[in-house]
């Protein structure tokens, strides 16, 4: 079976037709249960987001900050597990029908069998992966088991990437660019900042891709801000946050997840 890449592409076109940013939701896998991060997943595209990240829970996250981090450990520690969270993928897909990617760092799937995580992938209905430490210059194994499963490869860029090195990553990926808005790591912040669109601008440069920014964005304000110069909002830390504050009570959880994502939903059509 082929994965979902050209779903991920009509997505983001008629986002695009439609004069607004597409609305990317975050949260790991197996958070805060397997079962509770499926239905919180699901909520979040049913409120509005347009496609969904589903994180790979890792011991040594560098891309996350505390919140996902925190996340990650309760994922960790209720023993999650890579057939986890391609089941996760599959169900949500299922679900809702949306494009869902795997957001995840290279070592798991090295050790699981790179052929082997893009079939079990793609069978479940995944669009593609989003690999935020591994350098295009190690990463022909996996493009060619993505390709070859109907799979996105989504790179990660930074402000601090020089226009030569932009063009290297943006020449080798699918799907769209995920434009890291600031320097450090995922979190909610005050104001995303006009590195951001800079950043967005001369990624644009180089490639036809859609670029979508995250880092940062926590609210219908700042994705609004964002929407204005990319072509996607992405957002995790803040679904997360919703999750943790719920401390257990899972339909309030739930609602949080959706109203989120709907407020969210109304920022990213917010153009001028």
């Amino acid at each position: 079976m082929a994965g979902n890449i050209e779903l991920l592409d009509s997505v983001l076109a008629q986002a695009k037709a439609e004069n607004r940013a597409a609305l990317v939701g975050y949260l790991p896998a197996g958070f805060p249960t397997v079962d509770g991060g499926i239905r919180a997943m699901t909520e979040m595209l049913d409120g509005g987001c347009d496609i969904v990240e589903v994180g790979l829970p890792h011991s040594d996250p560098v891309l996350d900050g505390p919140v996902i981090q925190t996340a990650d450990d309760i994922a960790l520690r209720g023993g999650i597990k890579i057939v986890d969270v391609i089941r996760t993928v599959r169900d949500v897909h299922a679900a809702t029908g949306a494009p869902v990617l795997c957001m995840t760092y290279w070592n798991p799937v090295d050790a699981y069998g790179v052929e082997r995580f893009a079939a079990d992938l793609a069978e479940a209905g995944g669009a593609g992966c989003i690999l935020p430490d591994l350098p295009v210059e190690e990463s022909e194994v996996w493009r060619k088991a993505a390709e070859q499963h109907g799979l996105a490869t989504v790179f990660v860029v930074a402000p601090s990437s020089r226009d030569e090195r932009l063009a290297k990553i943006t020449a080798a990926g699918s799907g769209f660019v995920y434009a890291a808005s600031l320097m450090g790591v995922t979190g909610t912040r005050e104001s995303v900042g006009r590195e951001a669109q800079e950043l967005v601008v001369r990624t644009r440069a180089t490639t036809e891709l859609p670029v979508c920014v995250g880092l940062g964005v926590s609210n219908a304000t700042q994705a609004a801000e964002v929407a204005q110069f990319a072509d996607g909002v992405i957002v995790g830390s803040a679904f997360v946050k919703r999750l943790l504050e719920a401390d257990g009570d899972e339909p309030a959880g739930l609602a949080g997840v959706r109203a989120l994502a709907g407020d969210l939903a109304e920022g990213v059509r917010k153009r001028s």
